[in-house]
């Protein structure tokens, strides 16, 4: 009896509890206002209608309700909301991609700064009118994405507040030859950001784990060129990168990163100045020769660093497979100077005058012609200071003579 009477005391109570829960509004509950052109922000600014972003959306697709977004608005019954709610959560569909956020340089960004302009989820995939990336109007489809990187990474205004030391990259992406082959002849295999940088858990260059980090930047760019990564992986330069050689030349180095131009005469002759900047002492000396001379001047037929020495396959010079070994030199040579002999070989585009060891004759050539140069300017020299007072008394002897007469 006692338990029945608990009974009809205790149910009707969790009955009363269970009705006071709210229930989530629906979509329809949202659009109530978020569609209606006439309704207003506290402040008076129009609400932006939503229902036609969200029926075209993946999202509204995929029946995506308001409140999996905007889960705060599950748990209150109060309409109007509050004007300023939690920012919507990705993480409950999309864990993987925002763990990966989690650990990207946008979020680093924004954690650092209360007001950081680093991207978030909407500044790259949009909010309500989220389309799947194979969707032409997506803000991730392959060919977009650089307008959606643009819209911070080529803003002055962002550039300076997020002090992003790179500047406008997309300007020069823009002019580049990856640029221009997915802008303006359309081809999908042309890298955009993300192909270089990665999507979500894009990294600084300088951690190791970035897409980007000196020693990546070879697997990166052999994800589309791979069979001269194969090549580059056999070269001098590739080895050293192999061994930790954080000054050893990468496809960034000579090609630059964004700014990537067409290999024609214009970048033949910018050869030897990309690789002076590792080799100082050998643009130096080759500064110096017929070559150097002649490409300093224009004329794109003459040798530079990669006619001779290679491009991707650089090989050091004991290598008998070098272009520059002792055995293959003379058919490298041959490449400009059809029918040349073995002596015409012997020539040393690095001739170095004051190299005693390289070039012993030149050394003490140069030195000949250093101390001739200097005997016979101090002879002359000497003669000169000697003959001067001679000449100006013979000067005023003549004035004196003159006025005699």
């Amino acid at each position: 009896m006692i338990l029945a009477l608990l009974g009809l005391w205790i149910f009707p109570a969790l009955s009363s509890a269970k009705d006071e829960t709210p229930k989530p509004p629906t979509n329809d509950d949202c659009l109530t206002c978020h569609d209606d052109a006439s309704a207003t922000r506290s402040d008076g600014r129009p609400l932006a209608p939503v229902k036609d972003q969200l029926a075209s959306s993946l999202h509204g697709a995929l029946g995506i309700a308001c409140v999996d977004c905007h889960v705060d608005l599950a748990k209150t019954a109060d309409f109007p909301h509050e004007e300023k709610l939690q920012r919507a959560s990705c993480a409950a569909c999309h864990a993987d991609a925002v763990t990966a956020y989690t650990k990207s340089i946008h979020a680093s960004a924004r954690r650092a700064a209360t007001e950081s302009p680093a991207a978030s989820c909407a500044d790259c995939h949009g909010s309500h009118d989220i389309k799947p990336a194979s969707d032409p109007g997506s803000l991730s489809n392959h060919f977009n994405v650089p307008d959606t990187c643009a819209r911070c990474h080529g803003n002055p205004e962002t550039i300076e507040k997020g002090k992003i030391a790179a500047g406008n990259v997309p300007l020069s992406y823009d002019d580049s030859i990856h640029g221009k082959a997915l802008r303006k002849s359309g081809l999908k295999v042309a890298p955009n950001c993300a192909t270089c940088h990665g999507n979500h858990d894009i990294r600084k260059a300088k951690d190791a784990t970035s897409k980007v980090f000196h020693a990546n930047i070879p697997a990166t760019c052999g994800s589309c060129h791979e069979g001269i990564k194969t090549v580059y992986e056999e070269s001098v330069h590739g080895k050293a990168v192999k061994e930790g050689n954080p000054r050893a030349a990468v496809c960034a180095d000579c090609h630059t990163a964004h700014g990537i131009k067409t290999v024609g005469p214009a970048w033949h002759l910018e050869v030897a100045r990309e690789c002076g900047t590792c080799h100082q002492e050998s643009i130096r000396t080759f500064r110096d020769t017929f070559h150097g001379k002649v490409t300093a001047l224009g004329f794109e037929r003459a040798a530079t660093c990669s006619d001779c020495h290679g491009s991707h396959d650089i090989l050091p010079r004991k290598d008998p497979r070098s272009k520059v070994a002792a055995g293959g030199r003379l058919a490298t040579c041959q490449k400009c100077h059809t029918g040349v002999s073995a002596n015409f070989a012997r020539y040393d585009p690095h001739a170095d005058p004051e190299n005693r060891e390289r070039n012993p004759t030149l050394y003490y050539t140069t030195q000949f012609m250093r101390l001739l140069l200097g005997t016979v300017f101090a002879f002359f020299g000497i003669h000169t200071a000697l003959w001067l007072p001679r000449s100006w008394k013979a000067r005023r002897d003549n004035q004196r003579n003159g006025k005699k007469s």
